[in-house]
């Protein structure tokens, strides 16, 4: 199906199609939680259950009380499902995880088809629970927000009760929930987003405007994390990256001399797969046992797979500092104004990796915001405060049908690009993924934003 100019913001669209129109986007003040008009196109009595957009002063980002916004924000792009509820005043009134611990275990790391199954069976009971948990009904909301394979739920929830609809981009939701909690970070700002399967570093220069300075051309921090904690005999019931950073604690950083990833590249992307190589053949050489869990082995044993856990996280993390070098010179090159680097996502709860780029922003006189560790990891209060500011933008559409046929088809974007790349930034080593088909959020909103001048 075509991309029309109207699709401008969703991850998602229907076949057949559905009416969806694009709501007039308004030229964005200095905060982009600025106020939303109305306007004869954009009206709020058009939705019966919505509460009145809210207004923001622009420095203080405080909303008029009477407009409160109240956003469901449903988050189900990964491994674990999750809802909140978020006003617009950054409260947050729930927030609830249903955790895939047992299925990381079973498998090593995320598999994407039992994770969609698994987020299927429990999303009515965690959506439910966050409403209950917020002593507010499906009537009370102003809008829904949500990724991925929770789409049908949100849309039967908005249809239902005539809410509007956001489409959220999962990477632009670790980036802003940022703004949530530091009342200070403003546009621009950077941002390097470390997950399970993403590695981005991007200039974030106004809300739905990103460039993109790095990205990984194959392997993410994160799954290097799972799968050497696998090899390594560890409990990946509560991932791969907890167990690693506790683990290395034991060991001895310097060791064992791994070699630092593409340090012949002089950009920004990044590389764990050669990585991961040189730790599998570390731990052949000392034949480790991975059926033999960490907690079973000998004192010795468990000395050497501290050391080449303590080993691996050292260079991982030191190919982080490298990039983020090159980025922030490149950022400074293109905003000088910016002030923050923003580090986000399940990588960034580790409090080695954010020790270290921590010394790596101060010298370059920015300063680290990262979100607590509850923020980080994938939750549904990132895609709430996501939903809010686009909304508060005009970025939003409207309910969908309330008999939206049950077997409605939805062309979903699990690796929909956020940004346009950094001229500098492009690799002749990074293979063009699947994702580049769709043309990248950033591009969407700004030929919308063209259309409307």
């Amino acid at each position: 199906m075509a991309l029309s100019s109207a699709f401008w913001r969703l991850n998602l669209l229907s076949k057949p199609s559905v009416s969806l129109r694009a709501l007039k986007p308004f030229k964005p003040k200095p905060r982009p939680m600025s106020s939303l008009p109305i306007s004869s196109k954009l009206n709020p009595s058009n939705f019966s259950a919505s509460k009145n957009p809210t207004s923001l002063d622009p420095k203080t980002r405080t909303p008029y009380p009477q407009h409160d916004l109240i956003v469901l924000g449903i988050e189900t792009s990964c491994d674990d499902t999750a809802a909140a509820v978020v006003k617009s005043n950054g409260e947050i009134l729930s927030q609830v995880i249903s955790s895939q611990a047992d299925l990381l275990a079973q498998y090593g790391g995320v598999a994407p088809k039992m994770a969609e199954e698994a987020h299927l069976q429990v999303i009515d009971r965690v959506v439910q629970e966050a409403l209950n948990k917020a002593n507010l009904t499906e009537r009370d909301l102003s809008a829904v927000a949500v990724t991925i394979v929770g789409v049908r739920k949100a849309r039967k929830i908005a249809g239902t009760f005539s809410l509007p609809i956001i489409g959220v981009h999962h990477m632009e939701a670790h980036a802003l929930v940022a703004r949530l909690t530091e009342q200070e970070l403003q546009f621009p700002f950077m941002a390097l987003l470390i997950s399970g399967g993403h590695n981005v570093l991007i200039l974030a220069r106004d809300l739905g405007h990103y460039v993109q300075l790095g990205t990984t051309i194959d392997d993410a921090i994160g799954e290097a994390y799972d799968k050497i904690a696998k090899w390594l005999g560890l409990d990946l019931r509560r991932s791969g990256g907890p167990a690693i950073e506790e683990l290395a604690r034991e060991g001895d950083a310097k060791s064992i001399k791994f070699s630092t990833p593409m340090k012949q590249h002089k950009d920004c992307n990044f590389s764990y797969a050669g990585l991961k190589t040189q730790v599998r053949l570390a731990i052949e050489s000392k034949n480790i046992n991975a059926t033999i869990p960490v907690s079973s082995a000998t004192s010795e044993d468990r000395r050497s797979r501290a050391d080449i856990a303590a080993s691996f996280q050292r260079v991982a993390v030191l190919h982080l500092e490298e990039r983020c070098e090159r980025a922030i010179e490149w950022a400074l090159k293109i905003e000088p104004s910016v002030k923050h680097m923003v580090v986000s996502g399940g990588v960034a709860s580790n409090q080695y990796v954010r020790a270290q780029l921590d010394q790596v922003v101060q010298k370059n006189n920015l300063q680290l915001v990262c979100p607590p560790p509850s923020l980080c990891t994938d939750n549904g209060v990132m895609v709430a405060w996501t939903g809010i500011e686009n909304f508060c933008m005009g970025r939003f559409d409207p309910p969908p049908p309330a008999d939206e046929p049950e077997d409605i088809e939805f062309d979903l974007r699990p690796r929909w690009p956020l940004g346009e790349e950094y001229t500098e930034g492009r690799s002749e080593a990074r293979s063009m993924r699947t994702a580049r088909i769709h043309p990248s959020l950033t591009s969407l909103v700004q030929a919308s934003l063209q259309q409307k001048l």
